[in-house]
């Protein structure tokens, strides 16, 4: 029994920390739910072609984090 709680203690140890994935995560899914709230409130958000681009720009940079998260902490 002590080996098997030795050999799992030696597995949750070396697993690296998902904290970057669950704040990246976090992030993505907080803007998500803004964009849509803006969208469903405002029919002209965003109001010019810069602020869509933006918009897509964060979006991206966003999702690009979390991916990268997802599979440095995989």
């Amino acid at each position: 029994m002590d080996a098997l709680a030795l050999m799992l203690a030696a597995v949750e140890e070396a697993e690296p920390s998902k904290t970057a994935f669950y704040v990246a995560g976090g992030l993505l899914a907080v803007f998500a739910v803004l964009i849509s709230v803006l969208g469903f409130t405002r029919p002209d958000f965003p109001a010019s072609g810069g602020a869509a681009r933006g918009v897509m720009g964060l979006s991206a940079v966003l999702v690009v984090a979390a991916m990268t998260a997802t599979v440095l902490t995989s």
